[in-house]
């Protein structure tokens, strides 16, 4: 997959070296979470791994957790590849940059997934809770609203009765 070719990216990506080991300002978080982020709108996976650590720990909003950089890459080539044009909406984000994290509060857009919407147009919110080390993610933490919008109309996702139990 293309990695994407603007200005900014070039430089950030030829300058992620000298960042390792050191902390990120808030604006090199924000500017490496921007060029991130664009490359999720353009679903150019190997831009978007290439701001994530080797010991990446990924918790989606399912509560699937993928740990390694190379692991979740493999998880996520049949997304991109069928891609369905997702994409994130920042709608607002908030650092700490003395701890290296920031969280970010995104609006997702792409056909729904879910039992009943397939193919329909879904809107779905959270927030995901990043960590850096070294200058990239190391640590990702999905979490979502527990209803999406389809057709402009709220559905609320339940868990199947027969997924967890409460012995």
């Amino acid at each position: 997959m293309k990695c994407l070719k603007v200005p900014m990216e070039k430089s950030i990506r030829k300058n992620l070296k000298k960042y390792k080991k050191m902390n990120f300002s808030r604006v090199d978080i924000i500017r490496h979470f921007n060029v991130w982020l664009t490359a999720w709108d353009e679903h150019d996976l190997d831009g978007v791994m290439e701001f994530l650590h080797e010991d990446i720990v990924f918790e989606n909003w399912n509560g699937v957790v993928v740990s390694g950089k190379s692991a979740l890459q493999k998880s996520w080539v049949p997304w991109f590849i069928h891609h369905g044009n997702f994409k994130f909406i920042k709608e607002d984000i908030f650092i700490d940059e003395q701890e290296q994290k920031m969280t970010f509060q995104w609006r997702l857009e792409w056909p729904s997934l879910e039992k009943f919407f397939k193919g329909k147009r879904e809107i779905r919110r959270g927030v995901d809770v990043l960590h850096f080390l070294d200058g990239k993610i190391i640590k990702k933490y999905t979490y979502s609203k527990t209803s999406i919008q389809i057709d402009s109309r709220p559905v609320s996702l339940y868990a199947p009765k027969n997924d967890f139990s409460l012995q």
